[in-house]
C-alpha cells in the first residue's frame, strides 16, 4: 500500500537548503518515492493551525520503503541539518480510505 510523508516546514535558516534539495530528492527517488507536493504557494481555507512556509507531500510504495528513507544512515545528516534549520511537522500517512474498507 503507498503511503504519504507530510510536512509542514518553517525554516529559519536556509544555508542548509541547496544540499538538501539536492541530495534528499535523490535519496527519495531511490527509495521509491516521488515528490507530489513541494510548495510555498498555500491558501488556507479552515483551520486555526498557521500557515506553514512549505508544504510537502512524498508518495512512497510502501511504508516500509518511507520508513528505510528516514532511518537511512545516509539521510541522517541532511535530517540534521533540517532540524536545525527549520521547525517541521510531519507524519506519515497510509494510502487508503477508510470508507471503502467497510
Amino acid at each position: 500500500m503507498k503511503h504519504y510523508v507530510v510536512a509542514e516546514l518553517n525554516v529559519s535558516d536556509d544555508s542548509w537548503v541547496p544540499s538538501y534539495l539536492a541530495e534528499v530528492t535523490r535519496l527519495v527517488e531511490e527509495n521509491g518515492g516521488r515528490y507530489l507536493v513541494r510548495t510555498p504557494k498555500i491558501q488556507k481555507i479552515e483551520g486555526e493551525r498557521p500557515v506553514p512556509q512549505i508544504f510537502i507531500i512524498i508518495e512512497f510504495p510502501s511504508k516500509e520503503a518511507a520508513v528505510t528513507f528516514y532511518s537511512s544512515a545516509e539521510y541522517q545528516p541532511y535530517l540534521k541539518a533540517r532540524k536545525e534549520g527549520a521547525s517541521t511537522e510531519m507524519v506519515l500517512v497510509a494510502g487508503e480510505d477508510i470508507a471503502l474498507n467497510k
